[in-house]
């Protein structure tokens, strides 16, 4: 209890969120790494996984990657980059000390949800839907954009937003070497013994996150078209078919 007094009191504190290093400052440090490393990866992955799912092959290559992105823990990542030269601990802009291999090793872990859910989401689309396409004369890109992608686009949107909100909270991973973001606060505060102030800052990681996670469920209905129900569609054709009866 006296834990959670703590907390609550640093986080209801004015200058826990403004200043030099502290909460604000923190979050967007870690925000920064979070986007960069998701836009990274989805311009990598993305591309890839919808081709190997548009064209029915490399489901094994598709699949093989996201085991191993899963298989090989994020922090063990790091802790190999850091000891290369390159990329190593050198600082890199805005991303801090070992900023480079932070991104390196958030950026493989956001692969795989990405790659799996898109190649799944292609390879999804029903076939008589291709057939269709197929018979309307549609080139091999028409059939893609016009057909595949919008139909796939409700899982490919559900990989982002699943990869967007574990990135965030693995980011905190930069602080064990001496990275930027909310980790830092946390792990200085069990160091020197300040539970409260680190607890108070691990509940701030898990808000945003929650946060995140209705943003992007927001922006999932803003780019998914909403399905059209069953009822509407029989009406539909029932209107069609009585248009066709002559009077």
């Amino acid at each position: 209890m006296i834990v959670l007094r703590d907390a609550w009191r640093y986080l209801t504190t004015s200058s826990s969120w403004t200043g030099d290093n502290a909460l604000l400052d923190r979050m967007a440090e870690q925000l920064l790494l979070t986007v960069t490393a998701l836009l990274v990866a989805v311009v990598v992955a993305l591309p890839l996984a919808l081709w190997l799912g548009h064209v029915g092959r490399g489901g094994f290559l598709a699949v093989n990657i996201s085991n191993v992105g899963r298989a090989v823990p994020t922090f063990a990542l790091l802790a190999v980059l850091v000891k290369l030269d390159w990329p190593g601990t050198g600082t890199f802009g805005p991303y801090g000390r070992a900023g480079l291999a932070t991104l390196m090793a958030l950026v493989a872990f956001a692969l795989p949800p990405l790659v799996t859910n898109a190649y799944v989401a292609m390879r999804e689309v029903p076939a008589e839907m291709r057939e269709v396409a197929d018979g309307m004369g549609m080139t091999a890109w028409q059939k893609f954009v016009r057909v595949e992608l919008p139909l796939a686009m409700p899982l490919v949107v559900s990989g982002v937003r699943l990869a967007l909100v574990q990135v965030w909270a693995t980011a905190t991973i930069a602080a064990l070497v001496a990275g930027p973001g909310l980790g830092r606060i946390i792990t200085d505060s069990f160091v020197r013994t300040q539970y409260g102030r680190g607890i108070g800052a691990a509940l701030v990681v898990a808000a945003v996150a929650l946060v995140l996670e209705v943003l992007m469920a927001g922006l999932a209905r803003l780019v998914v078209p909403t399905p059209v129900s069953r009822g509407s569609t029989n009406r539909g054709r029932a209107s069609v078919e009585e248009s066709k009866v002559p009077g």
